[in-house]
């Protein structure tokens, strides 16, 4: 049993406050360890704008999570493999108008459904041929914003529909679901639709995660072989599955971080998956731990930050205090 530090806790919300967090939620075993929740300070006006969406019944500000919803849109992916309607190895203008990038024809064509759940499309941020398709890593969000329409032409229905019916409704997230960006964040982050959330439903994600594809009540959401394809590391990147990321690898690239070697976070154990968005958004499962932590809010000053949580995460876990 894990022995929780009370006051390694404090000073992990703390330190989490003072990082401009909004929510902090701490979770092992499906119980609730440490939950907080903190109003935006003054001079949040670019941030409400642009994420801000209303406050849960709980207290929890709903925001636009920015790339956490790739991890989400993994799991739909998985599910609509499971219900034999998507062939991840199949060309995506199979699904949708060809012409949807700025490749030729036949480069086009040669990138598959799988190339965008693993980041490896070779094209760049104006979907302009870069490399052969699966040669290269490369995040690039506006490649994997293609797989939005893909999924609902692959499904028949809207992408809220199918959302709620597969994912959202069975896990119990009823504070999330999609939005159209504004404009300017649409520009900024290269995708014209957001993913709105709480610390509590992407817990429930994580939980859904923890639980091997399976609901609370017992039902199975996505299969276990199609779970289990998302946290696999591909060739061309380690710290990297099926638009999660990996931690426990050699060595990672992160935008507008660079690359090192090692662990992604090196202060969280190496079997941590992690679904992360820009403001520092993260979501950390831990399946030999039975844990998960999520934090929501603004651009952390630390440029530290990720490793900093988990290693305070770590020292309230077996009771240590900071040094």
């Amino acid at each position: 049993m894990t022995r929780w530090s009370p006051a390694a806790l404090d000073d992990l919300a703390t330190y989490c406050r003072d990082q401009r967090t909004t929510g902090l939620l701490v979770v092992q075993d499906g119980q609730t360890i440490l939950e907080r929740n903190w109003p935006l300070p003054a001079g949040s006006e670019v941030f409400v704008r642009r994420y801000l969406h209303g406050t849960s019944i709980g207290g929890a500000l709903r925001e636009d999570v920015a790339s956490q919803q790739k991890s989400l849109v993994a799991l739909l992916a998985a599910m609509a493999v499971d219900r034999n309607l998507l062939d991840i190895g199949q060309p995506v203008s199979r699904h949708v108008d060809a012409g949807w990038s700025r490749a030729s024809a036949a480069q086009e064509q040669a990138i598959t459904v799988r190339h965008l759940l693993e980041m490896c499309s070779g094209l760049d941020d104006e979907l302009r041929f870069q490399h052969p398709a699966g040669v290269h890593h490369c995040y690039n969000t506006p490649a994997y914003a293609v797989l939005l329409p893909l999924l609902e032409a692959a499904a028949g229905q809207g992408l809220d529909d199918l959302t709620r019916q597969w994912l959202t409704g069975p896990a119990g997230m009823d504070d999330t679901g999609w939005c159209h960006r504004i404009d300017e964040l649409s520009t900024f982050l290269g995708n014209p639709r957001g993913l709105v959330t709480t610390p509590g439903d992407l817990s429930r994600l994580g939980q859904l995660v923890l639980d091997g594809g399976v609901a609370a009540d017992g039902t199975r959401l996505v299969s276990a072989d199609g779970l289990s394809a998302i946290f696999r590391r591909t060739d061309l990147h380690p710290a990297y599955g099926r638009l999660w990321w990996l931690n426990g690898g050699t060595h990672w690239v992160v935008p507008n971080r660079g690359h090192g070697s090692g662990s992604l976070v090196a202060t969280a154990p190496d079997d941590a998956v992690f679904a992360l968005g820009s403001e520092n958004r993260v979501l950390m499962v831990v399946p030999s731990q039975r844990l998960i932590l999520v934090r929501l809010g603004q651009q952390a000053p630390d440029g530290d930050f990720r490793e900093q949580m988990a290693l305070r995460l770590s020292r309230a876990m077996f009771g240590t205090a900071a040094a």
